[in-house]
């Protein structure tokens, strides 16, 4: 009798051991190459050259953030000194517009005043004439 094609487990454990073995040695050797050695270095290069590409972004974008805060607070005060002004403004319209209005009505009251004195001294001299 033939001896039966499907394996048993003991022949697939030994076969996924000498792959692990045929695997390591591979990379044994490929690490101890000088191709190898050589290829590190050049990834190492490459990050080295991505991590500073990533910093200068960094730094770049941290600058333009602090710029960009000074120029919103260069913006806020200019508006809030643009406010100030406008609101002393308004406080000195008000003021001469209260002036105005406190000038008028002592005008008018000095008027009535003098139209009662004048309406007085019309009865005194009517009381005077009537004797």
């Amino acid at each position: 009798m033939a001896k039966s094609a499907v394996p048993t487990i003991v022949d697939r454990l030994r076969a996924a051991q000498e792959a692990r073995q045929a695997q390591l040695q591979r990379a044994r050797a490929a690490a101890a190459s000088p191709e190898g050695a050589e290829q590190r270095e050049a990834r190492q290069a490459i990050v080295a050259a991505r991590n500073l590409r990533i910093a200068a972004r960094k730094a770049e974008a941290e600058a333009r953030k602090e710029r960009e805060a000074a120029e919103r607070a260069a913006a806020e005060a200019k508006a809030a000194a643009a406010r100030a002004a406008a609101l002393q403004a308004e406080r000195e319209a008000r003021a001469a517009q209260e002036a105005e209005r406190a000038r008028r009505e002592a005008a008018e009251q000095a008027e009535r005043e003098a139209i009662l004195a004048a309406r007085r001294l019309g009865r005194k001299a009517k009381k005077r004439r009537g004797r």
